[in-house]
């Protein structure tokens, strides 16, 4: 009597319900991956790294760039001009109870607070998962991320609302763009990215998803909320960290095509094929 097989299901991480991850629909993805495939080589492995580097590159361009574009932009009064009623606003809005709960919650965002947030939820994904990829996404998230929240302040030097119209306490580094909102945005945006790849309803992934929507959105806005920064501080972080994820993103998608070409040259029941590993 022949042997009955297991019916096949998706290889682990590579799809976020049925979209395939490893399928690239438009001409420029195509001639992404084999552009990148051509980088690499066999060695599918470093895919993540050389994709992560040269994205980060860019990313601090785009950086440098959006620098630029803000010094031409409010040098005219046409952006600036946006940011003070906004803070008034917010300053007119304010109830010691707000104060309290937006300060509270900012601080998850923070240099202390979302490292610890972070670590925890990847600890747990490690151990439940038993695979390196959310370790190994996140820390290159993170790690862009600080690298272009450390240059866009260096270049542009803003200074931030007055004090008198901010809630203690008070921030010192410069303005320009906000480190909350972009670091949020980056590693916020890729722990769901990670959780999406691994829940199976649609509902599930729709509440996992806005979830994160909303707490970076929040993020954002309790930062000119408290006048710890200017409206367009955060946009920019939103726009910044956006940018950044989608390259992490593409990143981890380029990995998973590669390996998969790979393995498929490869003769069957070899150790690369036997059975499908975590990105």
């Amino acid at each position: 009597m022949a042997e009955v097989q297991p019916p096949l299901t998706a290889p682990v991480e590579e799809s976020i319900g049925p979209r395939d991850l490893t399928q690239w629909h438009t001409q420029l993805g195509r001639r992404l991956v084999d552009l990148v495939g051509r980088l690499v080589g066999v060695a599918h492995q470093w895919t993540l790294l050389v994709t992560v580097l040269i994205g980060g590159i860019v990313v601090v361009g785009l950086t440098a760039l959006s620098a630029e574009v803000y010094s031409s932009v409010t040098d005219d009064g046409e952006l600036a001009g946006l940011d003070q009623p906004v803070l008034d606003a917010a300053v007119a809005t304010r109830t010691p109870f707000n104060q309290t709960a937006l300060t509270v919650f900012t601080d998850i965002g923070g240099p202390v607070g979302m490292p610890i947030l972070a670590s925890l939820i990847v600890a747990f994904m490690v151990w439940k998962w038993k695979s390196w990829s959310p370790l190994v996404l996140t820390l290159a998230a993170a790690l862009g991320s600080l690298g272009m929240t450390v240059v866009g302040k260096r270049l542009i030097g803003r200074s931030r609302p007055p004090r008198e119209l901010a809630v203690p306490p008070y921030e010192n580094s410069p303005s320009f763009p906000s480190g909350h909102t972009l670091n949020a945005t980056v590693i916020i945006g890729v722990l769901v990215y990670l959780w999406l790849l691994h829940l199976a309803t649609k509902r599930a992934r729709f509440w996992a998803g806005t979830a994160g929507v909303v707490f970076v959105g929040a993020m954002g806005l309790s930062r000119v909320y408290l006048g710890h920064h200017w409206l367009t501080d955060v946009i920019a972080g939103w726009l910044l960290g956006l940018a950044w994820l989608t390259i992490v993103v593409t990143a981890h998608r380029l990995h998973l095509t590669i390996r998969r070409r790979r393995e498929a040259r490869l003769p069957a029941g070899s150790p690369a094929t036997a059975a499908p590993t975590s990105g």
